[in-house]
């Protein structure tokens, strides 16, 4: 999709329940996390604190959300909250324009975390 050469390397951390891996790009980081959650409830606690921190975030349905909860910022953030684990894409930081395709920050966002899920089976 973006036209890499070869894999990024990501740098990864653990910290309260949270994996996050940053691949520094030549767009700019793009940073992926995967929150872990006591439970469903408390997931869905959790993704509905980010969402009203996002003053900005729109609400993803229909097909684009997967039928999972979803949201995404003008800037290039999406969420998904799949079970007790809340999944991130923030390519906030990245350039308006990415890869040989130009691609929007927002539609890298979402693009990765649909391939994500697309293969998350929930372990």
């Amino acid at each position: 999709m973006l036209g890499l050469g070869s894999a990024p390397s990501p740098s990864a951390t653990f910290v309260n329940h949270r994996y996050t891996c940053t691949y520094r790009l030549s767009w700019g980081p793009l940073v992926l996390s995967v929150t872990e959650s006591d439970g469903v409830p408390a997931a869905r606690a959790y993704f509905d604190s980010l969402r009203t921190d996002r003053t900005t975030a729109v609400a993803l349905s229909g097909l684009a959300s997967l039928g999972l909860p979803a949201f995404e910022t003008p800037n290039g953030m999406v969420a998904f909250l799949k079970d007790d684990k809340t999944l991130q894409v923030d390519a906030s930081a990245m350039t308006s324009l990415i890869g040989p395709q130009r691609l929007t920050r927002s539609g890298v966002a979402y693009q990765i975390a649909t391939d994500v899920l697309a293969c998350w089976n929930g372990e």
